[in-house]
């Protein structure tokens, strides 16, 4: 069978090295470069093309920044392996997110899907787990706590830990309702005095 086009051009393209150099540099490039515009950490400076007093990030040394710590990421090739593998991983994360909720939309009565706030947070926290479930395979640390999990599943150590996560969960829950009852007003104090 033979090769098409395109996939030969991929090829090549893994060969020259945009796969392993050139897409981990920009995206770690892009996203120190936005974290640093976001947070201004490295401080402000007044736009000389603009009458306002607006202040903005200092672009010239976010950038310099942001381009030196994304050649350090890709001089270490396990950084870059780590990269490759996390990244594919949480894009089949996001695919299974979106069908999830092209199935919900379809059985849904409104118009428009949308989800309620306790659903945005529950599927925020099964997102959370499930990404730092990727990190953790991919940097075969979750090899190992499976291992040990499995040698040591009648041990304390192992009873321990269920116990605590199991109450740590209980209190979560316990403390994270509304509070019964509604808030005084000014008017209920002034009638209790």
């Amino acid at each position: 069978m033979e090769e098409s086009v395109f996939r030969g051009g991929l090829a090549f393209l893994e060969q020259v090295g945009v796969y392993d150099v050139v897409l981990p540099f920009l995206l770690a490039f892009t996203l120190v470069f936005a974290l640093l515009e976001k947070t201004k950490i490295l401080g402000t400076q007044k736009d000389p093309y603009n009458k306002d007093d607006t202040k903005y990030a200092k672009r010239n040394l976010n950038s310099l920044v942001a381009f030196v710590i994304a050649f350090f990421v890709v001089a270490s090739s396990k950084l870059v392996e780590l990269i490759n593998k996390t990244v594919s991983q949480i894009f089949i994360l996001i695919l299974l997110g979106v069908m999830f909720m092209l199935v919900v939309a379809m059985f849904s009565k409104d118009d428009e899907f949308s989800f309620s706030k306790q659903h945005q947070t529950i599927f925020m926290w099964v997102a959370f787990v499930v990404i730092l479930l990727i990190f953790l395979n991919a940097t075969g640390w979750l090899t190992i706590a499976y291992n040990f999990l499995k040698i040591n599943w009648s041990g304390q150590v192992v009873s321990s830990l269920i116990l605590l996560v199991a109450v740590a969960v209980f209190i979560m829950i316990m403390t994270s309702g509304k509070p019964s009852g509604k808030p005084k007003s000014n008017d209920d104090k002034v009638e209790e005095e």
